[in-house]
């Protein structure tokens, strides 16, 4: 029986095993029978197992929310590396290589640092969620800008992207340190811990923000993976294969820079995931988009649930954030990658 039999099922596998471990685990214990008997409850079927009141009010305000927003951002991040390593046909592209990360991060420490009017409105109208629309905002212009930078006789031209998204990562690394240089200790605190990522903040507020932001890149990319395939034969071949390449490069971009700037602006800055999981998907399940797509978006939200249950508990009661985690995870799997390529 082929491997790919039990491809999906194995994946589907560990995320249930990945949220049910995530939601056991922590300063409050919660045994699996006693998951089960508050999901039961939750449900409206017989409690069948007993648990404590406490279990219950962290479950449901603190884990889950926490959970779902780590398998929301999981699977934006990952989906969208799969997404744009194949529209530019690299294996070592990630979401961060057009600007999309560097914007999100950009407008996040100038609000932090400067709290400039229009901020200070706007924080008097949403609250705690002004960080977040000033990174989704600084996501959009920069990605925007990149992909006006690239256009060439009114086409988008993926290596002058590459080259623009490049310019454009220098140009926001280099206003975000003159920010943390202007910043007060204060200010410095909330910069570092806020670049490093995070999930300690979740709550079902953000969960609501996040789900139909993210839900929609994640359900409108596996649609593209048709055209990825045809692509990956060359950008002439796809275009005699009736594909527009115009029109695929700008629903990628997009649906990338919702997915992506969506979870910075939620959970700050966590690297190595949309680069490292397509690759995984890739070994086991081959080039094919279909389940490249789909795989990243499962195995991306297992991962990072995973990745968050560690980062909460291996140096309680302090948090580890989780950007650390991912990227001392991240870091060997990329130079193994270079090395295999190199030989």
């Amino acid at each position: 029986m082929p491997k790919s039999y039990f491809f999906f099922p194995l994946l589907w596998g560990l995320l249930l095993f990945s949220a049910a471990v995530s939601l056991c685990i922590g300063a409050v214990s919660i045994s699996p029978t006693q998951l089960i008997g508050i999901v039961c409850k939750q449900l409206g079927f017989e409690n069948v197992f007993a648990f404590e009141e406490q279990q219950e009010i962290v479950f449901m305000i603190i884990r889950l929310p926490r959970v779902c927003l780590g398998l929301l951002i999981g699977a934006g991040l990952s989906i969208a590396g799969a997404g744009l390593q194949g529209l530019f046909r690299n294996p070592l592209a990630d979401p961060g290589l057009i600007g999309i990360s560097a914007g999100a991060s950009l407008f996040a420490v100038m609000m932090i640092v400067l709290e400039i009017k229009l901020f200070q409105k706007l924080t008097g109208m949403v609250g705690m969620y002004v960080l977040s629309i000033a990174a989704f905002i600084g996501a959009c212009l920069t990605t925007f800008l990149v992909y006006q930078i690239s256009k060439i006789s009114g086409k988008a031209v993926i290596t002058t992207m590459l080259l623009a998204g490049i310019a454009i990562n220098a140009l926001a690394g280099a206003f975000t340190g003159l920010m943390t240089y202007l910043a007060s200790d204060e200010q410095l605190r909330n910069i570092t811990f806020w670049g490093l990522g995070s999930l300690g903040g979740a709550n079902w507020d953000m969960v609501a923000v996040a789900f139909p932001l993210i839900g929609l890149s994640v359900l409108l990319m596996p649609r593209l993976a048709k055209a990825l395939n045809i692509l990956a034969l060359g950008e002439n071949q796809a275009i005699h294969l009736g594909i527009d390449l115009q029109i695929l490069k700008r629903k990628i971009i997009l649906l990338a820079t919702l997915a992506v700037g969506t979870s910075v602006a939620m959970a700050g800055m966590i690297g190595f995931v949309g680069f490292v999981v397509p690759h995984i998907i890739r070994l086991w399940a081959g080039a094919d988009h279909h389940k490249v797509l789909i795989g990243s978006a499962i195995t991306g939200a297992s991962i990072l649930t995973l990745a968050d249950a560690i980062s909460r508990t291996i140096v309680a009661p302090a948090e580890l954030p989780i950007g650390i985690l991912t990227a001392f995870l991240g870091t060997p799997v990329f130079l193994w990658i270079l090395l295999k390529n190199k030989q």
